[in-house]
């Protein structure tokens, strides 16, 4: 009997989900890509941390808390310039963009620019983005806006009851 196939068979083979490939977000690291999401919420939140840790030092220590507080503002710029330049890998530039930090308005770019879709000259991109990280990031620009509010309607405010207090006493 010979060895009979069968054209309808399926395939014997097995077959794996391609995927697309991903590497793993560095915090410590110039090397790599991170999105725009992970970018304004790892740098918001590093700051927020270093700060607070800082400024209970700095009032628990005295002097030597303040010494502290220099110290964790050199290692929020470090992390901050580090974050920056993965920025810039994620839109495929060089990390030398990322002295458009003491730009003033020129360093928006980076909250702007869209990443690469797909892998470009600095890797594959990085998986996406925890709920978390998309609550923080968009956390960040609600509380600017609240605070932006704030001033502008605070000072109104005071002046209106500051008004309405002398019509009452006449």
């Amino acid at each position: 009997m010979a060895n009979h196939v069968n054209p309808y068979q399926a395939p014997a083979a097995t077959v794996a989900d391609a995927g697309d490939e991903t590497q793993p977000v560095r915090l410590l690291s110039i090397s790599g890509r991170i999105g725009r999401a992970r970018y304004l919420a790892f740098g918001f939140g590093l700051y927020f941390v270093f700060m607070f840790a800082a400024g209970i030092a700095a009032g628990a220590l005295g002097e030597a808390g303040v010494a502290l507080m220099v110290v964790a503002w050199a290692a929020v710029a470090v992390l901050g310039i580090m974050l920056t330049i993965q920025r810039c890998h994620d839109f495929n530039m060089s990390g030398w963009l990322s002295l458009l930090l003491i730009v003033p308005i020129a360093n928006l770019i980076f909250l702007f620019i869209p990443g690469t879709d797909g892998p470009n000259r600095f890797g594959a991109p990085t998986p996406p983005n925890s709920v978390g990280v998309l609550i923080f990031a968009w956390l960040i620009p609600a509380v600017a806006l609240i605070g932006i509010i704030a001033a502008i309607t605070l000072p109104a405010y005071q002046e209106y009851q500051k008004r309405s207090g002398q019509v009452q006493q006449r």
